[in-house]
């Protein structure tokens, strides 16, 4: 791997560039590695224009904002759009992708660029950061050996419902801790539902704006949680099924 600072050899790389989680993570919390690594890109994909230039601000590049191009690839992207990022990729220099939070690629639409990076042999590098995914099962007690990463689940009431019922079908027969989440503002219907479809004696880890100052992880079992509901209305949130 180059860990250069400048891309010396003309030949295009694609870094994938950790976010904060949360508004009050200190300056920090990305590590100077991190800003060495990204100090002279001039090209970015990302999820979101304004997190990832008040990101690229807190970089502090070598190039201003106004000298940067910014591409956007996110859940309402169409594959024609793609064009312009293999577009972006022959000009032979270093691109950077940036999430809204956290990693880039987990549990987000930047994977769909770094299949094409694969695809047309760019070199593709991790950068290190923290991942809300990965912060919520290494705190919550359940089996970190086999684990399950499920996404969203599905908004059909009851789709949602038979999805939960086979997350703790897998956790008990598996012995797999079972990993989702939700959208911010749907989180307590989400939360209901589990608490309505699991077992009393099954256990739940709610891990509530990790590394946040606000933020809380708690591990308890599916009849605690019955007798004392949290509010989680558009806080971000993991939720983590274990035994």
């Amino acid at each position: 791997m180059n860990n250069s600072s400048t891309n010396t050899t003309s030949k295009t790389r694609l870094l994938l560039i950790p976010n904060y989680l949360a508004d009050d993570n200190p300056s920090d919390f990305i590590a100077d590695f991190v800003r060495h690594q990204v100090h002279h890109l001039k090209y970015f994909i990302v999820e979101n224009e304004k997190i990832a230039r008040s990101l690229i601000n807190k970089l502090k590049l070598e190039s201003t904002q106004q000298e940067l191009t910014i591409l956007l690839w996110n859940e309402h992207s169409k594959a024609e759009d793609m064009r312009e990022i293999t577009d972006m990729f022959k000009h032979g220099f270093d691109v950077g992708i940036i999430t809204d939070a956290g990693l880039p690629c987990i549990a987000d639409p930047g994977s769909d660029v770094v299949k094409i990076a694969h695809e047309k042999g760019i070199e593709v590098i991790p950068l290190p950061g923290a991942s809300s995914i990965f912060m919520a099962l290494m705190s919550s007690g359940f089996n970190g050996q086999g684990f399950t990463f499920n996404g969203y689940l599905p908004i059909d009431k009851i789709q949602r419902a038979k999805k939960i019922k086979q997350l703790e079908s897998d956790l008990f027969t598996r012995k797999q801790t079972q990993i989702f989440m939700e959208a911010p503002y749907r989180n307590n219907q989400l939360l209901t539902d589990v608490l309505a479809n699991c077992a009393p004696q099954t256990k739940l880890c709610i891990a509530c704006n990790i590394s946040s100052a606000e933020g809380f992880i708690k591990t308890k079992t599916i009849s605690q949680w019955r007798q004392q509901l949290p509010d989680l209305h558009k806080k971000p949130v993991i939720f983590v099924l274990g035994i």
